[in-house]
């Protein structure tokens, strides 16, 4: 099975307040499921931060039913778990769950795994850190109810590792179920992938499709992930996305009066 694995959309940001800016963020989006549809991609996972805020734009939700029809119609089918930008402090229904009532994507769960083709996949949403003992106690349920499955097994977070970022992680690597062969994870802007000799499979993270606000104006590939499970143990291949260059230079004020 090939699985396309994105992470932190963001849709709806816009750097600067720039429309083009957000724009660019649908573009990209867009670019990489017709990838994945070209690709042969038999399933999406969209690994948290699909917007950028818990109320979104309209634009970011069109732009977010558009792609997701598109691959109901081809019969791909779409999954997701939240991040922090997806979910308000304020006690409500976020608002990718209507994509799941609409039966346009599956709302993954830690208890009960999505079936397809020989796959099961699990996830669960964001926790921040005064949450985590509860993340962990539901985790090792999806070990257990993963367990009574034969075949390949995927796991989806929107959760950083310690072992990865010590200041920004709020879980350690040992925290995480093994048998898995596959950890999607999200959270994590820049592309990472990592494995532990107590987990079955990689860990990885595709990073962001686009620059977003905590990293600033740099040079940097922005892509997402193609995972093929189909053999004896995955294969990963990162996509790189045509997003707008940006680059920052220093200017001595008093050369420029001088001149």
């Amino acid at each position: 099975m090939l699985v396309a694995h994105l992470s932190d959309l963001h849709l709806g940001y816009s750097q600067f307040n720039l429309e083009e800016r957000e724009i660019d963020i649908y573009n990209t989006f867009n670019e990489a499921i017709d990838i994945s549809m070209r690709e042969g991609a038999q399933l999406v996972i969209l690994a948290g931060d699909i917007f950028h805020t818990p109320r979104p734009t309209g634009k970011a939700i069109i732009t977010l039913a558009n792609a997701l029809k598109k691959l109901k119609e081809k019969q791909i089918p779409a999954t997701f778990v939240l991040g922090e930008h997806d979910i308000s402090r304020v006690s409500d229904i976020p608002f990718a769950y209507v994509f799941s009532n609409l039966g346009l994507a599956r709302r993954l769960r830690t208890d009960e795994g999505f079936e397809l083709d020989g796959c099961v996949v699990f996830g669960a949403n964001k926790e921040r850190k005064g949450n985590i003992d509860s993340l962990i106690e539901s985790l090792k349920v999806s070990g257990q109810v993963a367990s009574k499955y034969a075949g390949k097994k995927v796991l989806v977070l929107h959760q950083g590792l310690t072992d990865l970022n010590k200041y920004a992680g709020e879980l350690n690597s040992t925290d995480l179920p093994g048998g898995f062969d596959y950890y999607a994870m999200g959270h994590y802007h820049d592309h990472m992938e990592k494995r532990f000799p107590y987990l079955d499979g990689p860990l990885v993270y595709p990073g962001s499709i686009d620059l977003t606000p905590s990293e600033g104006i740099k040079e940097a590939e922005k892509g997402f992930v193609l995972a093929d499970l189909s053999g004896q143990e995955p294969t990963t291949h990162w996509v790189p996305l045509n997003t707008r260059p940006q680059f920052s230079t220093r200017i001595n004020y008093a050369e420029i009066s001088s001149e």
